[in-house]
C-alpha cells in the first residue's frame, strides 16, 4: 500500500513539475496570447460543472477537470489542468472527493477564488463507514440549490455587467431543482419497499432526504469488492426485503451486482451517481438523469 501511494504521489509531483517547466519555457505565454477575454470556470467534476454552465451560460468558459468516462474519485491532473487551475478566476471543488485535485490546489497555490462545496452545505456521515464523510451531495436537489446559489454569487462578481442575466439563470436552476425535489418527494411516498441494493454507496443523500435505506456492495470506493461474508449479507438482505432489483452504475464494473442477482433472482439495472457523463449519456444532463433514478426507483420499489 505504501508503494502504491508513493507512485501517485510522484505521479503528481512530476505532473507539477512538467507543468512548472513548461510555464517556464514560455509555453504559458502563448496560450495567453489567444485567452478567453471572458471569466475562467474550472470545476472538479460534473456535478458542479453543470451548475457553473447553466448559471453562467455564455459569459463564462467552464472546463471540468474530470474527462468524460472516467472515475472522478480516481482523476488525476496532468499538467494542462493543473495550468488550467493556476490561470482560473473562479474553481469549484469539493474537499476530500478527489485527492488529485486537492493536491493540485496545495501545489499550484491559484490566484482564483476557490468555492469547496464541502464548506458551504452540511456533510453528512457515509452509510457505509461512519468515520468518513460522504461526498456525493449533488444526490440531494436541496443541496445542490445551495450550491447554484453561492455559484451565482462568485459568477456575478466576475461578470458585473451580466448580473441580472446571472441571477435569472439561477433561479431558473433552483426552480427546476425544486421541482425535481417535489418529483421525488410524491414519487417515492408510497413504495411497496424502502430498501434498495447499489453497487456503490452513493446515494446516501438521496435515501436520508427521501426515506430510503440503501444497502450498498462496494461502500464509498467503488473499485473495492466486498468479502464473500458481505456479499452473503447482502444476499440475505435482498431476500429478506423481498428487494427486485440491484442497481449497478455506469463508470464500474457490475460484476458483483451481477453475481448477487444471479444468487437471489433479482434483476440488475443502472442507478447512475451522476458523478460524470459517459459517451452514452453525453446527451443528458444532471437533471434528466436524476429524472431517470427516480423512475427506476419507482419500477424497483413498487411505488404507486
Amino acid at each position: 500500500m505504501r508503494i502504491v501511494v508513493m507512485k501517485i504521489r510522484l505521479a503528481r509531483l512530476t505532473a507539477t513539475a512538467l507543468w512548472v517547466t513548461a510555464v517556464g519555457a514560455g509555453l504559458g505565454g502563448c496560450s495567453n496570447s489567444g485567452a478567453s477575454t471572458v471569466p475562467q470556470v474550472v470545476a472538479a467534476a460534473y456535478p458542479f460543472t453543470f451548475v457553473a454552465e447553466q448559471v453562467g451560460r455564455d459569459f463564462i468558459e467552464v472546463r471540468n477537470l474530470t474527462s468524460p468516462g472516467v472515475e472522478p474519485h480516481d482523476v488525476e491532473l496532468p499538467p494542462q489542468q493543473l495550468a488550467d487551475l493556476s490561470d482560473a478566476d473562479l474553481i469549484i471543488v469539493e474537499g476530500g472527493f478527489q485527492p488529485a485535485v486537492d493536491d493540485g490546489l496545495e501545489q499550484i497555490a491559484p490566484t482564483g477564488e476557490v468555492i469547496d462545496v464541502a464548506e458551504i452545505v452540511t456533510l453528512q456521515n457515509a452509510v457505509s463507514n461512519t468515520d468518513t464523510l460522504d461526498p456525493h451531495i449533488w444526490l440531494d436537489p436541496q443541496r445542490m440549490a445551495v450550491v447554484t446559489e453561492v455559484v451565482a454569487d462568485r459568477v456575478a462578481s466576475l461578470t458585473p455587467e451580466h448580473v441580472g442575466e446571472i441571477r435569472a439563470n439561477a433561479r431558473r436552476l433552483i426552480e427546476a431543482l425544486e421541482q425535481l425535489d417535489a418529483a421525488y418527494t410524491t414519487g417515492l411516498a408510497e413504495c411497496a419497499r424502502r430498501t434498495f441494493v447499489t453497487s456503490h454507496a452513493a446515494f446516501g443523500y438521496l435515501a436520508s432526504r427521501y426515506n430510503l435505506e440503501m444497502v450498498s456492495v462496494s461502500g464509498l470506493d467503488p473499485t473495492l469488492e466486498p468479502s464473500p461474508a458481505e456479499q452473503a449479507a447482502i444476499a440475505d438482505t435482498v431476500t429478506r426485503e423481498g428487494v427486485t432489483t440491484i442497481f449497478t452504475e455506469t463508470l464500474v464494473s457490475p460484476a458483483v451486482a451481477e453475481t448477487i442477482a444471479d444468487e437471489t433472482g433479482a434483476r440488475v439495472r443502472t442507478l447512475d451517481p451522476i458523478e460524470g457523463l459517459t459517451e452514452e449519456s453525453s446527451d443528458e444532463t444532471y437533471l434528466t438523469l436524476m429524472r431517470d433514478n427516480l423512475a427506476a426507483l419507482r419500477e424497483a420499489n413498487g411505488c404507486s
